[in-house]
């Protein structure tokens, strides 16, 4: 009996590609919740609803331009590490949020795995660093 042997790439080839697929797809899902906070809930909705949970006001504003500006920094990979560390307690917060909700399935209003997952991408991505399609290596 003979095998043929498979020619797949090696995967030090697609590492990189993966990881930069991995940031990009973090900078859409980030910069998505930011804009959604400002055009669809409105930046006084935001507030609003951050007050509602007894947090300060002005948290809802440094949440909008973490997700905003977190965002586009990593589209562009810029500073990716310290930038997907820096969203981690954007994420657990809204994780806290969430948290009576129990899970996704279990509840109108979604859960907390949502952001809990987020979270650990985010702490993976800060692990791998950048990948390819950066601005600049030397802000990556």
């Amino acid at each position: 009996m003979t095998t043929q042997a498979t020619h797949l790439p090696q995967s030090d080839n697609l590492q990189p590609h993966a990881i930069a697929l991995l940031r990009l797809a973090l900078g859409v899902m980030t910069l998505a919740h930011g804009l959604l906070k400002v055009f669809v809930f409105t930046v006084p909705g935001t507030v609003g609803y951050f007050e509602s949970l007894g947090l300060p006001g002005v948290l809802a504003y440094l949440t909008i331009l973490a997700e905003i500006g977190g965002g586009l920094a990593l589209l562009l990979g810029v500073y990716t590490r310290w930038v997907s560390l820096a969203l981690i307690p954007v994420l657990l917060g809204a994780a806290w949020v969430h948290l009576g909700n129990g899970w996704v399935f279990s509840n109108e209003g979604g859960g907390w795995e949502f952001p809990v997952f987020w979270a650990l991408a985010l702490l993976v991505q800060a692990g791998l660093g950048s990948g390819t399609l950066t601005l600049s290596r030397r802000f990556a």
